[in-house]
């Protein structure tokens, strides 16, 4: 079992720029397939990027391709995402999750952090 962290949320002006950490204990990151996943207001929870466990390989929501970076410091247990051109539209509470098969669908995680908030002042 992994227990997850999230850090790094704020406030920003649009163009700026954010990174998100999730630190993890319990297990190495390396053992999952780790997600961060976003909610707004009034909106589902959606894919934002994913690294594999395996590999690794990164995978990016299209919204924010080109923009945000997902990586990972095995020596450090944590996973990134950095966040560049930040957008109004990127205003959400950010999650890091983590799954040894996880995909772009957050019923596929097994294990979340409690969130961190991100705010893009237009």
């Amino acid at each position: 079992q992994v227990q997850l962290v999230e850090s790094g949320g704020g406030l920003v002006q649009a163009g700026g720029s954010l990174r998100l950490s999730c630190a993890a204990s319990g297990r190495t990151v390396s053992s999952y397939n780790m997600g961060w996943f976003r909610q707004a207001p009034g909106k589902e929870r959606e894919f934002v990027a994913r690294i594999t466990r395996i590999g690794p390989i990164t995978a990016y929501a299209s919204s924010v391709k080109g923009r945000f970076t997902i990586s990972r410091d095995n020596a450090k247990n944590t996973v990134y995402l950095q966040m560049n051109s930040l957008k109004s539209e990127d205003t959400a509470v950010y999650y890091c999750a983590a799954a040894q098969q996880g995909g772009y669908v957050s019923s596929e995680y097994d294990y979340w952090g409690q969130g961190t908030q991100v705010t893009v002042a237009s």
